[in-house]
Order: structure tokens, then sequence, then C-alpha cells
């Protein structure tokens, strides 16, 4: 399986490395005395590998709308990756993969969707397996496509969601929806519901005026086991999105609409080890932190709902009316009249089992006063950060028209204090719109951490964050860039008060992607990652959305992970066998040259250059000012 790159350097685009491109000759021109700096790469113990590609590979489908069960093109918009261990032993356990593609689809059921999927080690390669698999629904093969239109009545925009410390998952229905139009139109992706012998075409292709989304948008009729006052009542169809939704990733089918929980826009969630308290994170601005306290553990059917309030004295959580629909049902909006804290994006949440402490991402916003202000008229708060950073602002309010947060940050909450603290600021933050050039970009940065979990690497917890930027100006990309790409960090939860400076990069996802899902094999070997919407110019795989494994995690040292000490002086050459990437001690041009002389690619205004797609050999490395390294790769 080809490998994947683990990280393409933000100012590799072909724009910019046109003019570098002139200084240096196609061919490598060396006195024939002159003796390279020898640069050894020693073998990686991190190998990645390819699983799961969606609009490429098939998914078993159940019989819906009329249709026979089937197959059909696998959705993209990668997002969540949930893992359910095997108990039985015969295998690791199930993969469970969002979808966040909104469309018609007459086999896998119209909304979003969700792929899930056997896996099992290797234990000569220690890489995964499929392990092919017959459903109790009578579906054979090696990926299926979870039935919501049969269980709870379509699903959409499968976000985020929670894998729970047993293995049970829940998937997010993010984009908050307000009537039925936004349901029916979809995403102007027209679904290819051909007769069976075309349904291997691209799930969509083009754009039409025809429905593109849910088409039954019939008033809908809920059937919970849940109680109180959720089965058989009707409701609007468009009030049957925007849940966490309960599934089943062995037979890959939905259990329930966690209608309990409340209506909002789900992104991300976690549940503590107690199995009984479940955190929430709302993608919205404002957005409102929540959690839900089950009376029994693993019983999520009954409990109380809370809202965040910061300001209260002793007991921060307020309670909400699980009795009363018109909160329950649009419960974004009507919680805010509680006076809750008020937040720009709330994403994922991650919680250290070791600490128990809960952290979740603040993904920022461009606009964060109108949002702020539309809750305040409700009724809700600014927390007192938000209040410091708009008087930075020079503005008097968070509320008001202009107050901006472009790179937002990772919070924590202890609940044994049961506060909220800022545990990693984003940024670096300019005080000008412009980004710097790229030779002036910052060497560490962190733009609108999304994604979120923690793993355990050499016996210590390290948060895996994953960014998905807002946009492209102050510095979220260097100055011309704009087909971004985001990274991948990892922070050592040992650190108290972490910087910039103490993330490390782990890898980073093609262009125009967005990385997340992180989610770590329960062995502690591997680190499943989500490449959603790369780029379509991109080469086969990278040009679709892709769930990838980076193994190895069982074998690396945390001080290998650590970025070397640079020196200043002469010509330096720093090579790092984990992240594959070659540092060097100064800014420049650089020209990297395989065996026979010839030039393969060009960097300009870099430190630092990925080496991960280079086989085993031989290579040269070429700086504007001559100087030369030997590279030998190792695999």
């Amino acid at each position: 399986m080809k490998k994947l790159v683990l990280s393409l350097l933000l100012c590799s685009m072909v724009a910019v490395v046109a003019s570098a491109q002139k200084l240096f000759p196609e061919e490598l021109q060396m006195p024939a005395s002159f003796v390279p700096l020898e640069i050894l790469l020693p073998p990686s113990p991190l190998k990645t590998q390819v699983l799961f590609v969606g609009g490429h590979d098939i998914v078993q489908t159940p019989a819906t709308y009329g249709f026979p069960a089937g197959r059909a093109i696998a959705k993209e918009w990668h997002d969540f990756i949930g893992f359910t261990p095997d108990k039985s032993g015969e295998s690791l356990g199930w993969v469970s993969v969002n979808h966040e593609t909104v469309y018609r689809d007459d086999y896998q059921g119209d909304g979003g969707g969700m792929t899930t999927f056997r896996v099992k080690r290797n234990a000569s390669t220690d890489l995964l397996e499929i392990v092919p698999q017959t459903l109790t629904d009578g579906r054979k093969g090696d990926f299926f496509s979870v039935d919501f239109a049969n269980t709870v009545g379509e699903t959409g925009m499968n976000c985020g969601g929670i894998s729970a410390p047993d293995g049970r998952i829940w998937t997010a229905e993010e984009w908050f929806r307000n009537r039925n139009a936004d349901i029916y139109n979809g995403q102007n992706l027209v679904a290819k519901n051909a007769p069976a012998e075309r349904r291997f075409l691209p799930a969509f292709v083009g754009t039409s005026t025809l429905n593109q989304g849910v088409r039954d948008t019939a008033d809908f009729t809920i059937k919970t086991d849940l109680p109180g006052i959720f089965n058989g009542k009707k409701i609007k169809k468009y009030q049957n999105f925007n849940w966490l939704v309960e599934i089943d990733p062995i037979q890959a089918k939905a259990i329930r609409k966690q209608y309990n929980w409340g209506r909002q826009p789900f992104e991300g969630g976690a549940i503590a080890s107690d199995n009984k308290t479940v955190y929430f994170g709302p993608d919205e601005t404002p957005g409102y932190w929540g959690k839900f306290e089950a009376e029994v553990a693993g019983d999520f059917s009954k409990g109380k709902l809370f809202v965040y309030k910061h300001d209260l004295k002793g007991y921060k959580w307020v309670e909400v009316n699980q009795a009363d629909s018109v909160t329950m049902f649009n419960h974004h909006n009507q919680v805010a009249k509680l006076a809750p804290t008020m937040y720009a994006r709330i994403e994922w949440v991650a919680i250290d089992y070791k600490t128990g402490i809960v952290y979740w991402t603040e993904t920022g916003n461009d606009q964060v006063g109108t949002g702020f202000a539309a809750g305040a008229a409700r009724g809700a708060v600014a927390d007192p950060y938000h209040v410091a950073r708009a008087t930075k602002q020079g503005r008097t309010t968070p509320n008001a028209t202009g107050y901006t947060d472009y790179y937002g940050r990772v919070w924590a909450y202890d609940p044994k204090k049961d506060t909220n603290y800022v545990f990693i600021e984003g940024g670096p933050e300019l005080a000008t719109s412009a980004s710097q050039a790229v030779a002036d970009y910052p060497k560490k940065h962190l733009s609108n951490p999304d994604g979120l979990n923690v793993m355990t690497i050499d016996g210590k917890s390290f948060l895996v964050i994953c960014e998905d930027l807002n946009g492209t100006t102050y510095n979220r990309t260097p100055a011309g860039v704009s087909n971004a790409t985001c990274e991948l960090f990892l922070l050592d939860l040992s650190i108290a008060k972490p910087t910039l400076d103490n993330l490390i990069r782990l890898t980073a996802v093609p262009r125009g992607a967005e990385v997340t899902g992180v989610m770590p094999t329960p062995d502690g070997k591997s680190l499943l990652i989500n490449s959603q919407h790369s780029s379509a110019a991109n080469a086969f795989p990278y040009n679709h959305s892709f769930t990838f494994a980076i193994h190895g995690f069982d074998k690396l040292k945390v001080t290998a992970l650590k970025e070397p000490t640079i020196e200043k002086t002469g010509f330096k050459v720093y090579p790092n066998p984990t992240t594959r990437m070659v540092y060097f001690n100064k800014t420049t041009d650089i020209a990297i040259y395989n065996v026979e002389g010839k030039r393969m690619r060009v960097e300009r205004n870099t430190n630092q250059v990925d080496v991960s797609d280079l086989v085993t050999g031989i290579y040269f490395v070429q700086t504007a000012e001559g100087d030369v390294a030997k590279l030998m790769v190792q695999e």
C-alpha cells in the first residue's frame, strides 16, 4: 500500500516554488573533489497505512426506500472516528467513521452517513487488516453503511461524536437546522441514484436545483425507548436532526437519537470514567458548555441535563428542564435564558482518564462579537476570559461588533475544582490582518484547534490536537498561500502551563484537507486519523477523504519526539527519523536531488523539509548558498 506523506510543508505550493526553481539546475553540479556533509536518516518507528477511502471503497448497504440491500460507493468528508474493542479477542475491534456530506442516496439513506468496519492486527507486520463480516441482516463484506433511515429517521451532517470508554459510539449531527428547507436542499450535491448496474459511479457529480438532501420532509413521529415527553411525539422533520445518535458499530445500524440530551449543533463529546457524566461540545457562537449526569452508570436514558454558568457561587451548573419540549427541541437558543456562559465554537471534548481533567477545543470565530451579541440578547453571559480579550482589542464588551477570535484555543475543565481555564492558546496572534511571508512564518503555530483526543506514549499522556483553519489571514497560513494544509500536534499533558513551543508536530494532511478523527487503538500501537475533503488536484488516494493509521507508538520513546537544538553557525542539518523531518540551521531555498543528480523538488524559504515520501536510498540536498548534504534514507 502506498506510503502516506506524514507531513506536507505549508510553503510547498507550486506558485511559491516556481521562482526558486530557477536557482537550481535540473541536474546537480558538484565538483569532483567536493565532499558533501553526510546525514544518515535511520528508520522511523512510525509507519503509515491507508485503511478506508471515501468516494472509492465499496460499502454494503441496507434495504432502504424499497430498494434491496446492495452495494454503493462510500460517502466522503470523513470526520469522527470511533473505536469499539472486540471483547472476544478474535480481532482488535470495530472502527466507525462519520461522513459530513449530506445528499440523497437511495441505498445508503438520505442525509449524512457513517461507515463501520472490523480490523485485526497482523502479528508479523503490526499493520491493520480489514476483517470480512456477515451481519445479522444478511449483509456481507468489508465496509458497511450504517442504517439510519430504517431505525431513527435519517441523519445529517455527521461531524464529531463520542467514543465511550466501554466502546459505545454516538455520532454528532452538527449543522443546526431551522426549517425543512435546510434538510431538503442538502449541499448542492447530486447523488447518482441510478439502477443497480450503475451504482458504482461516483456518489455525486455536478450541481442541480433538484432536491439533494432528505427527500421525505413529512412530519415525523418519534419512536423511542427513552422515558418522558419524547415517545409518540409528532415533530417537524427538521427537528429530528441535530442530536447525538447512538449506533451499533458491530451490526452497522443506529440504535436511538438521544433526545433527552437536547437538540444542539453537536460537534463532539466525551464520557467520564464513571460512565455516567457526559460532556458536550456544541459547535456554535455562542456555544454553551454542557453535560448530562446519568442516574445509573451506563444507562443514559435517565438523568439530569446541565449548562455551565461560570459566575455561580458553589456548583456552576444550571439544570435544564427536560420536561419542557420547547427547550429540548431548541436547546441551543432556549438555554440562553438560563444565563449560561458563552464561548466561540466549542467543538471536540477529550478526557485524560489518569487525572480526570476534561479538555475541549474553542475553535474561534472571525466575528465572535456578532454571535455573542445574539446570545446576550437572550440572557447569556461571556466568560471573563473573553471580556479581557475584548478589552485588549479596544472593545467595551465581547458582545460588540468587531470582536474577533482568529485562532481559538484548548480549554481544560477540572471537575474537582468545577472550573474552566485556558490550557493552551492558539496563535501567535498578529496585530495586522496580513500573514507573515513564508520566510518569516512562525516555526510553531496553532490555528483553530478542532479534533481532540488523549493517548499514551511511552507511559505519558499526550493531548492530540487537530487544526481546522477558519481562514487564511492573521498567520493561519503564510502570506500568499491559499490552499491550506492542516497540521496535527502532540502536547505533553505533564506540562502545567504549556506554550506553542511545547507543541510537537506529528503530521499534516494533504493540501486542502482538514485533519480530524484522531483515535488511538486500545493496544496503544496505532493512531487512526482522518483527512477530510482533500484537494481534488492531489494524487490518489489523497484527492479523497480517507482514514489512515500511524503505527509504532508502542515502540516510540518520548525523547525521540523532541526537536533538536539548532546551532546558528556554519551549515548544519538535523534529521528527525520519528517525524521524518530534516531541519537546517538557517532559512533558505533548498532543492532535493536523487542519487543520479536529477532534481526532484524545490522548497522555498524554509528551515525544514519533510522527507517521508522518499524511499530508501541516497539523495542530495542543496541550499541556495551552494551548501550540499548527502542524505542517506533508511526504511
